[in-house]
């Protein structure tokens, strides 16, 4: 992990970003309260939709501030694709097959969600990982560790195969694989679900049926009215009243 940059922000936050890999090819950011705290802090890991850093960064030094505010880290990495890393053919092709369909009145057929989703959880989630391999060497930050937002089925993924893992909000409405609800059922951690209920652009019953088929002894489901960008300020305070149940 390699730090290319920091800053002080309002509120008592230190921003830095940074890059993984050997080259550098993966960026990312990590917020941390400006002063030491007096014992390790929590951290949430922010996941949000493949748009890149650059068009998410308002909504995530948002959600960041927040966090720390709670007394959590927070961080957060460029997804595969996106951003200023290399394109990914396989998904772009899915994506633009998705777009005519959607143009078109037309569902989207499950191979274009195969080969638009699975390709991007299967590079994202070891990064993830590597990710958290790093934040966590860090002074000051520790465990356990959340995951909150994104593209949902990373998130599940991330649950099933990351033991560090102690808790998640996701974020209902993502194109879901049916391979990921069979992802699912192997799901342990407690989650939080927030679904917008009148989602222009997602199917409302997917989402329920994911949901049922979560495995975790507790999870729960908080939908709201509004569609896709209407997320109500109460849902967040309710995903932190979660962490702050789960992470401390």
């Amino acid at each position: 992990m390699h730090v290319t940059s920091e800053k002080r922000l309002d509120g008592g936050v230190l921003e830095r970003e940074f890059t993984l890999g050997e080259l550098g090819e993966v960026p990312g950011i990590l917020w941390t309260p400006v002063s030491e705290p007096s014992a390790e802090v929590p951290l949430i890991l922010l996941g949000h939709p493949p748009l890149g850093l650059d068009k998410m960064y308002a909504r995530l030094a948002a959600r960041a501030r927040q966090a720390v505010a709670d007394g959590f880290a927070a961080a957060t990495i460029e997804l595969p694709g996106s951003g200023v890393r290399p394109r990914v053919a396989v998904i772009d092709e899915a994506r633009a097959d998705m777009r005519r369909a959607m143009a078109a009145g037309e569902p989207v057929a499950d191979d274009t969600v195969d080969r638009l989703v699975l390709p991007l959880v299967d590079r994202a989630v070891p990064e993830w990982q590597a990710a958290l391999d790093a934040l966590l060497a860090l002074p000051g930050i520790g465990g356990p560790v959340g995951y909150s937002g994104g593209v949902i089925s990373i998130g599940v993924r991330l649950a099933v195969v990351e033991p560090r893992l102690s808790a998640a909000v996701l974020f209902a409405g993502s194109l879901v694989p049916r391979a990921v609800f069979d992802e699912a059922r192997r799901v342990t951690v407690p989650l939080h679900v927030l679904l917008q209920w009148d989602d222009e652009g997602n199917d409302r019953q997917a989402s329920l049926d994911l949901f049922d088929a979560f495995g975790s002894e507790e999870k729960s489901l908080h939908a709201n009215m509004g569609g896709h960008a209407g997320v109500p300020q109460y849902a967040g305070e309710g995903a932190a009243r979660f962490f702050a149940r789960h992470l401390k």
